[in-house]
């Protein structure tokens, strides 16, 4: 009956602050929607962010900020992400460290984004 994620709706404080941090330090393009909604592409699905005061009218009934836990799939070497971050002056939470990802064994790198949400880069194990 499903297939997949369309989008997932970050709830944050400041959208430029979120849209530098998820373009700048995570690669991620920009779609603006509206002032109040602006989509982020990870790959054919779409981070959807949401300004807390945002007035749509359909929303979670409790949207706050930094209750995010997400996992995204990288593409490059978690060596090369890390060398990034360093670059960047972004802190790790933890990593790399060995997790359970949704098809097997990854290794993860963790972060927080500007408004505390908590995201995690893997690369799947090979063999």
């Amino acid at each position: 009956m499903l297939t997949g994620l369309d989008h997932l709706v970050v709830t944050v404080t400041d959208i430029p602050r979120a849209v530098d941090f998820y373009t700048r330090v995570l690669g991620l393009e920009t779609r603006y929607r509206d002032p109040e909604r602006v989509d982020l592409m990870l790959g054919d699905m779409a981070l959807r962010l949401h300004q807390t005061d945002t007035p749509a009218s359909l929303k979670a009934d409790r949207p706050t900020p930094g209750s995010l836990d997400l996992c995204v799939r990288s593409v490059l070497p978690l060596e090369q992400v890390q060398a990034h971050l360093d670059t960047l002056g972004v802190p790790l939470e933890a990593g790399p460290t060995p997790r359970q990802g949704a098809n097997g064994l990854i290794t993860s790198l963790y972060l927080r984004d500007p408004d505390g949400n908590l995201i995690e880069i893997c690369r799947p194990h090979r063999g």
